[in-house]
């Protein structure tokens, strides 16, 4: 598995981009590419878990432009290996 941290900042363009960027995630959500996804209760940033590998994932973050948008900062991507879940 991997995990994704996004840094949110002040800058509206997140925003106008973020129903386009939900709406994808519910589709991987469906697909089975993405395990869970969502923001920091304080809109901080944002983590998504991701079953793929390396290679997948940057190819979902290369075709969604809100990695891209003003104010939203990939903080890291990184590989998880949880000991308890449904994936473990």
């Amino acid at each position: 598995m991997l995990i994704v941290e996004l840094a949110f900042g002040p800058e509206p363009e997140r925003l106008a981009a973020r129903p386009a960027h939900r709406a994808l995630l519910t589709r991987l959500h469906a697909e089975g590419r993405l395990l869970a996804a969502g923001p920091f209760a304080d809109d901080s940033g944002a983590l998504l878990v991701f079953p793929g590998d390396r290679e997948e994932v940057d190819r979902i973050m290369a075709a969604d432009p809100y990695y891209r948008s003003p104010g939203v900062r990939v903080v890291g991507v990184r590989e998880w290996r949880p000991v308890v879940g449904p994936d473990r």
